[in-house]
């Protein structure tokens, strides 16, 4: 997505306005590295820990990066949720701005086994247990639920229930927890289409070849907001999240498996929770918007 004013639902860094839920304490839980994470074996500092390059933090996400979690599709600017909360911990761990270097990696080969180029990554990764096989999480950084758009005057437009949605021809970005939310718990009668990107989710709703799309609520103010014309949020879905029951999803950094890093990267994020700053992100990132209603 590319930066637009947004007078009503979104503003720039002092007003910006886009939520999914109220910032609130988050459950370690569910974002506890997996099993076979590697203990920390020395301080949490640069010197000491052991990076793709010494002395160098490198962080993924996918490209385009979209508000509100990055602007302008530039993580290095430390604009949008995400790109603040990576620099937070990224100084919580001791490196400097000058010493992050960000690199692209789409969201499904991400999550895929293999080796990584990157420390961390930061793009949405809801933490399921599923995933926890290939790779390892941090502890959760946010929590959100997920949404049904559409456009006015579509047939998924006015409905207020999930019933009245599973007749209808519904997408989402495949490999996503909006694919598996559309598919358990919306349950639609037809095959959901599965698109690569939001984007290309966004382009087919707005050409009429679906009725709705699944997306994270966050997303949705935003798309429904700057990207989509007559764009509306037909609700948020009850109890959307395998990580957090009803409290929604839980978003996660994304590790290799075994990292050497990830005890010292969730203390870092958890660190950030104690002392308000993940709050104070949202606040800044993620609020100000009315409560979408509530499908169930």
């Amino acid at each position: 997505m590319r930066r637009r004013p947004l007078p009503l639902v979104l503003a720039a860094a002092t007003t910006l306005a886009v939520v999914a839920c109220a910032p609130q304490e988050e459950s370690t839980d569910a974002g506890a590295s997996s099993g076979g994470g590697s203990a920390t074996t020395g301080a949490c500092t640069p010197d000491e820990l052991d990076t793709l390059e010494p002395g160098t933090l490198t962080i993924a996400t996918d490209q385009p990066a979209y508000e509100p979690w990055m602007v302008d599709d530039t993580p290095e600017n430390g604009e949008g949720f995400e790109s603040a909360v990576a620099y937070a911990v990224a100084e919580q761990l001791g490196y400097a701005e000058d010493d992050v270097t960000w690199t692209r990696v789409p969201f499904n080969a991400a999550i895929q086994p293999g080796p990584r180029p990157f420390d961390f990554d930061i793009n949405q990764f809801s933490i399921t247990e599923e995933r926890r096989q290939a790779v390892d999480f941090s502890s959760p950084y946010y929590t959100v639920s997920q949404a049904v758009i559409t456009t006015a005057g579509s047939a998924a437009d006015g409905a207020a229930s999930l019933d009245e949605l599973r007749g209808l021809r519904l997408g989402a970005q495949v490999a996503t927890t909006s694919l598996d939310v559309l598919t358990t718990v919306i349950d639609p009668e037809s095959d959901p289409v599965v698109f690569n990107t939001n984007d290309d989710a966004k382009l087919a709703l707005q050409n009429g070849q679906v009725d709705a799309i699944v997306v994270d609520l966050p997303t949705a103010f935003y798309i429904t907001a700057a990207e989509l014309d007559n764009g509306v949020i037909v609700g948020q879905i009850e109890d959307s999240g395998e990580s957090s029951t009803a409290e929604g999803d839980q978003f996660g950094l994304l590790l290799a498996k075994d990292s050497p890093l990830t005890d010292c990267v969730s203390q870092a994020v958890d660190a950030l929770r104690e002392d308000g700053t993940l709050a104070d992100l949202e606040q800044q990132w993620l609020s100000d918007v009315a409560d979408a209603p509530v499908l169930s």
